[in-house]
């Protein structure tokens, strides 16, 4: 073996394709690291394999994983629904931006590039206008946190008012929102809510702009909108015929009934995890603009109510923390480094870790380690942002990410780019 094993074995889960990336990372903290392409070969924006192939779905959805731990573990001697489904199979378990809601979350995903569809209507927001708007929610959000920092820190608390957008007589046409544009981002910053005000899916938190224009919202053309129909067409079998102007709540429900491959990890009741002594660390960047960060909270709150009737506390063995302003996979100006899953490839291939702070404080795969073998529980994470993220040689930045429902609040004194002038407090 290239390294020195430590006797632990890591799997790097797949996001819909073998994660080579992450395995290499794993293999420098010693661990044995597997991964997997979950029983098919294919791309993110297609899921023509599954045609006809019912059993493929189901090894897609979760069964994958499992016989992977399985023959994994053999060799050597996706996460949450995994965990839900054979919470023996793993001591720790780590989330990031999970798309855990599978049946909502593809549809949601579809819904996003029909905002501005069709490309060029009169409501569809002009190009220009993404990094305008993205500037004015900093501009306005990072006033109300208390310290000015080019960071949201607090994206819920924030009160933001479009109106400083609105065109005038003197105002450019690709510059401004017109009262017909002010309906999309309106649509993106709230819930998606159906039929008999049933909630389907979260909203985009302010601080999200910046990946609008190159993420899912786009420019309401074509090309974007096609790379989101393979859940419908494919996994749930509506076929080429079906397009995003079918879309409503009617699909959703049929998506809950079919359940391609029992993909969708809802069984929130997490006790037998807990119960076999199993820890859980979950992340999510309120930057981002393709899993809501709202998907990760409802979660928590649901496994919360699950296991709380039986004596559990949460704090015990889950763990969530909310980073501000980190995307997927990277970030802006905010500390945003913790080492976790897809982070140390966006320095480089050969980054494990945190330079400089190869520890349980600045490393959220060491604080696990020190929670499963030590008994050791993160009340934070302290993340890093580089000068430059692609050489992380020397430190902008850093900042305690707290554990939810906890807020890192500056404490009024010391350099605001140091750790120790943040404390965390309750959020509420």
């Amino acid at each position: 073996m290239l390294y020195e094993w430590n006797g632990r074995m890591l799997s790097a889960a797949a996001g819909g394709g073998i994660n080579w990336v992450d395995m290499g990372t794993g293999t420098h903290y010693g661990f044995a690291t597997f991964s997997s392409n979950l029983g098919h070969v294919g791309i993110d924006t297609e899921g023509t394999w599954a045609i006809g192939r019912p059993k493929a779905v189901i090894d897609w959805g979760y069964r994958a994983w499992n016989g992977t731990t399985v023959l994994g573990k053999l060799l050597i001697k996706n996460c949450m629904k995994n965990m839900q489904e054979y919470p023996d199979d793993y001591d720790g378990v780590f989330a990031s931006a999970s798309a855990w809601w599978t049946d909502h979350q593809q549809l949601y995903n579809l819904t996003q590039t029909t905002y501005q569809a069709p490309a060029g209507s009169s409501h569809s927001i002009p190009e220009k206008m993404f990094d305008i708007l993205a500037a004015e929610v900093i501009k306005q959000c990072d006033v109300q946190n208390g310290v000015q920092d080019s960071i949201i820190s607090n994206s819920q608390g924030c009160v933001f008012n479009a109106n400083t957008l609105a065109c005038n007589a003197t105002s450019s046409s690709e510059e401004c929102l017109t009262s017909e544009q002010f309906t999309t981002p309106s649509k993106i910053y709230n819930d998606w809510v159906d039929t008999n005000q049933t909630f389907v899916y979260g909203h985009m938190w302010l601080g999200s702009e910046a990946s609008w224009l190159m993420g899912n919202i786009g420019l309401g053309k074509n090309s974007t909108i096609s790379q989101q129909l393979w859940y419908p067409r494919d996994l749930m079998g509506l076929g080429d015929d079906f397009n995003w102007q079918d879309l409503d709540y009617s699909t959703v429900q049929l998506a809950e009934k079919l359940n391609p491959g029992n993909g969708t990890a809802d069984k929130f009741d997490i006790s037998a995890f807990h119960n076999r002594g199993g820890k859980f660390l979950h992340y999510h960047g309120l930057s981002d603009a393709y899993v809501s960060p709202d998907a990760s909270i409802y979660y928590y709150d649901q496994a919360t109510s699950a296991v709380k009737s039986q004596g559990i506390e949460m704090d015990d063995f889950y763990r969530m923390f909310l980073i501000s302003g980190m995307e997927t996979p990277d970030t802006m100006n905010a500390p945003w480094y913790i080492a976790g899953p897809d982070q140390a490839s966006t320095i480089n291939t050969g980054t494990y870790s945190t330079p400089g702070y190869r520890d349980s404080q600045h490393d959220i795969v060491l604080a696990m380690m020190a929670w499963v073998e030590n008994g050791t529980a993160p009340s934070n994470i302290i993340a890093t942002k580089f000068k430059n993220d692609t050489t992380a040689i020397e430190v902008l930045r850093q900042r305690p990410i707290c554990h939810y429902p906890h807020q890192a609040k500056y404490n009024g004194k010391g350099d605001t780019d140091d750790a120790s002038s943040w404390v965390c407090k309750p959020i509420y």
